[in-house]
């Protein structure tokens, strides 16, 4: 058939066929090219963030503890990991010890006077667990003024100084899914 198309119309002086045949091809590859860069661009654009600041690795996740002299024992004497000394923050009210693993850190909380946010923790978990994850931000003010926007609560109106000597904020859990999160400048 194409054949014949090419026959006739190259007997008149129009276009072959196969001219024809390219030409359709050669639009409908543009169509389709077209339509793939829109596509991607759009599927780039919205998953490419507009913020000022991006999240970094994760630094810990943080046990309450009721005995830290048990739970050192444990992850040093029982698991074979390093396990530091045992650090006072009295401004959060909490002893901290750090668990070092191969990509994150373990960070156990003990309660440091009766304000404590461990105690309180451990007066609803008897035996214990998880209280927060800690995620790396570069730029914590930044960061800060732009979860205001979106509406999640900080816990305070400022970065405090954290267990490794950088500025530290924390998310309020119901508006993170359950889950206490604390930020800290990389």
């Amino acid at each position: 058939m194409a054949a014949s198309l090419g026959r006739a119309a190259a007997g008149n002086g129009g276009p072959s066929a196969a001219g024809l045949l390219r030409a359709g091809l050669l639009t409908r590859l543009q169509t389709s090219a077209s339509t793939l860069r829109t596509l991607l661009s759009n599927s780039f654009s919205q998953n490419i963030p507009s913020c000022l600041w991006k999240l970094g690795r994760l630094n810990h996740v943080a046990i309450a503890v009721p005995d830290l002299d048990k739970a050192q024992s444990l992850y040093k004497d029982v698991l074979g990991a390093q396990v530091s000394e045992t650090v006072a923050l009295p401004e959060h009210g909490v002893y901290t010890v750090f668990v070092e693993l191969g990509n994150t850190k373990l960070e156990l909380l003990h309660p440091l006077g009766e304000k404590s946010p461990i105690a309180s923790f451990l007066q609803k978990n008897k035996t214990g667990g998880m209280h927060h994850i800690c995620i790396e931000v570069d730029d914590i003010k930044a960061a800060m003024a732009e979860l205001k926007k979106k509406k999640i609560r900080i816990l305070s109106e400022e970065p405090k100084i954290g267990a490794h000597g950088k500025p530290v904020i924390f998310l309020h859990p119901k508006d993170c899914h359950g889950v206490l999160v604390e930020l800290e400048q990389a």
